[in-house]
């Protein structure tokens, strides 16, 4: 699924360049990027940063809800997404030996505040279920821990992520014999 809205991204991008009769080289101006890197985005070889991605739809001056708001996902959303360390995306950002870009995850979640946070959780650690006002994105930098869910139990290891929304009750456990590490990012509605 993120691959088709990544090909709608670009397909949009080049799109509305095209009706605005602007230029490659107009939009990579106004946004402050070079010309081949808009041509790569338009024709889906490379996927733009976040920042970089706003400052091209501000560059073909479309509001950034508007951009958005078309985005077809197809209904086909899940509750919980899991990305397993093995299905991360390697790519090459610049040309240089010995630099290795993985990308975890790209995922529009409705305008949020954000807040990043690192979680340790001691083995034998319990606590109750919990939820939050916020989608939780859990990247695993070290140790593992399963997540409880009301329906469900997600064991997650080093290197695994998982984003779902924070309203559904959740316990995270650490069944291991070390701390287990996470970096936690929140999108606050």
């Amino acid at each position: 699924m993120e691959h088709e809205v990544i090909v709608q991204i670009s397909e949009k991008i080049k799109r509305i360049r095209k009706e605005k009769n602007l230029t490659l080289q107009d939009v990579a101006d106004r946004a402050g990027v070079t010309k081949g890197l808009i041509s790569q985005i338009e024709n889906g070889r490379t996927i733009p940063s976040l920042l970089v991605l706003i400052q091209i739809i501000k560059a073909i001056e479309v509001d950034l809800d508007e951009f958005f708001n078309e985005l077809s996902l197809n209904g086909r959303e899940a509750p919980i997404v899991v990305h397993r360390r093995a299905e991360y995306e390697r790519f090459e950002k610049e040309p240089a030996s010995g630099y290795e870009y993985f990308r975890i995850f790209t995922k529009k979640v409705k305008e949020s505040t954000i807040d990043i946070v690192l979680l340790e959780i001691q083995p034998g650690s319990e606590r109750d279920f919990v939820q939050t006002d916020a989608f939780e994105y859990k990247y695993i930098i070290s140790g593992e821990v399963v997540y409880h869910f009301r329906d469900q139990s997600i064991k997650l290891e080093a290197g695994d992520s998982m984003l779902f929304d924070g309203r559904l009750e959740h316990n995270p456990v650490n069944l291991g014999n070390s701390t287990c590490q996470m970096l936690v990012v929140y999108f606050f509605e």
